[in-house]
């Protein structure tokens, strides 16, 4: 019998490492595609996440009961925050800024789908670098990992009109970003 995240929350509290390490098979993907779309960077991404990891492991006996994985993204979310608070004051050059060699489509897709599908992945990855940051994790919790309003309010520490704010604000300025770049597909255009 599969047991529910509060159950295994409450027997890792008794020092169950097996019943952590099925919190951490549930929630990992998640956990990572957050930071990754928080740091914008693979490696940063992986070192968040396993920092995410074992500070939940380390203070689960803080966890209150709930929702389990909001607490466990609130806590990514700060490593990623942390994380971009350092990179401002210590900037580097990520490797993926240097030249590299162009990986070939897959067999079934045609090159200009390949090329235009990746143009745009990029371009929208940029488009929430863009963002604050506030307004990022709020747009990628909801439009990317399909969290509800209430739980992002919970992972932002914030009142559910905030996430409602950052969500629209953030939209906005991503779907402004997009036009100027004019890879927005039609549906999404405004009429002028």
């Amino acid at each position: 019998m599969k047991l529910d995240d509060s159950e295994l929350a409450e027997s890792c509290k008794r020092g169950d490492l097996d019943s952590f390490n099925e919190l951490v098979e549930r929630y990992q993907k998640m956990a990572y595609n957050l930071a990754l779309r928080m740091l914008g960077d693979p490696s940063a991404a992986e070192d968040a996440t396993q920092d995410a990891f074992f500070s939940a492991w380390k203070n689960i006996r803080g966890f209150r009961g709930g929702n389990f994985r909001a607490w466990l993204l609130q806590i990514t979310a700060n490593n990623c925050r942390d994380q971009l608070r350092k990179l401002k004051r210590h900037p580097s050059i990520p490797l993926e800024s240097l030249p590299f060699e162009p990986q070939a489509p897959p067999s079934s897709e045609s090159p200009e789908n390949y090329v235009l599908q990746r143009e745009i992945s990029e371009q929208i990855k940029d488009g929430l670098a863009s963002l604050p940051s506030e307004q990022r994790l709020a747009v990628i919790l909801c439009d990317i990992q399909g969290l509800s309003y209430e739980e992002i309010a919970k992972v932002m520490g914030c009142s559910l009109g905030t996430v409602r704010s950052r969500i629209s604000r953030g939209r906005a300025q991503l779907r402004n970003y997009l036009l100027q770049r004019e890879l927005l597909p039609q549906e999404f255009r405004l009429n002028k």
